[in-house]
């Protein structure tokens, strides 16, 4: 098939790879150059990175509604368009270029987390699963019918990472099974059940921040939820603190009541149980085991952390 690979972040990387290595990639479409780090140098999206290496032409518009880059797609004649987090809605002069749809890789079972962040909320949320689905793309958020799916389980120590790595082979898989059945006209389409819909909306910051009066699991759900970014964050003496690697154990105490250093981590109390934190970092230091960062920061039993919102 003749393909546009519209993508953006590493998620995406697993499908462009698979694509390339079974069809024709006229373009790449990705997120323009923007600046990271502390020196504030501009930095590719990984999507162009690979595609550069590849030897495919990169797309970087920053803007889309124009119709610029309608036209310069159209005029490669592509059968599909292929989308796995872009980042962006696609308006309508773009959906109706490629003659046989623009298709999705989405990191949900949908309609359950449409949206930006589909993975990081369904930790967050305690889902026991997840999975992907290819879905026929339309101008709602999400809201295609859907092409085929794979479930996926969510384990007790999933980050956001570990399980978006999971779901972009899986999902990269699930893409070069269903291209065929999309070229010859034999995929079938399960409209959406709208009642079910729920959202997941892109994350900030202030996701990060850990709600210590919340039961244990919550509190672990989220800080798993969160991580790689932007990360779980408590206050000790005021200062902001990253925790990772979030198991809950057993154990009672005040909410944010620090119990001690345990086999698992530093042991915090939760509005009911208590979380152990495997890993902790302190600003401008580097993440390390609690048992190293306490070497050096020790943080008594009976300490309070607060939430950092407060």
């Amino acid at each position: 098939m003749r393909v546009i690979f519209f993508g953006s972040p590493a998620f995406a990387l697993p499908s462009l790879q698979a694509v390339a290595r079974e069809h024709q990639v006229l373009a790449v479409v990705s997120q323009p150059d923007r600046p990271a780090g502390r020196g504030k140098r501009l930095q590719s999206p990984p999507v162009k990175e690979v595609a550069v290496r590849l030897g495919l032409s990169v797309e970087q518009p920053t803007k889309l509604r124009d119709g610029a880059l309608a036209k310069v797609l159209a005029a490669l004649q592509p059968d599909v368009f292929v989308v796995v987090a872009y980042g962006r809605i696609l308006p309508p002069d773009l959906l109706a270029v490629p003659k046989l749809g623009a298709w999705n890789v989405h990191g949900s079972l949908l309609p359950k987390y449409r949206g930006a962040a589909p993975i990081q909320w369904a930790v967050i949320r305690g889902e026991s699963k997840t999975g992907v689905c290819v879905m026929r793309m339309e101008e709602g958020l999400d809201t295609g019918p859907v092409a085929a799916s794979l479930e996926e389980p969510i384990r007790d120590d999933d980050t956001a990472g570990t399980l978006a790595e999971r779901l972009a082979w899986l999902g990269s898989k699930l893409l070069v099974e269903t291209l065929p059945r999309i070229a010859d006209g034999s995929v079938t389409l399960q409209a959406q059940d709208e009642a079910g819909a729920t959202l997941a909306p892109p994350m900030k910051k202030e996701d990060g921040y850990l709600e210590l009066g919340a039961p244990a699991a919550e509190v672990s759900a989220q800080a798993r939820g969160v991580d790689p970014w932007p990360g779980a964050t408590v206050l000790h003496l005021d200062e902001p603190m990253k925790v990772f690697g979030a198991r809950v154990i057993d154990g009672q105490g005040t909410p944010g009541e620090v119990q001690g250093l345990v086999p698992q981590g530093l042991a915090v109390a939760c509005g009911g149980g208590t979380v152990a934190f495997a890993e902790l970092q302190f600003p401008g230091r580097k993440r390390l085991p609690a048992a190293a960062v306490l070497a050096g920061h020790p943080i008594p039993v009976g300490t309070r952390l607060r939430n950092a919102r407060s």
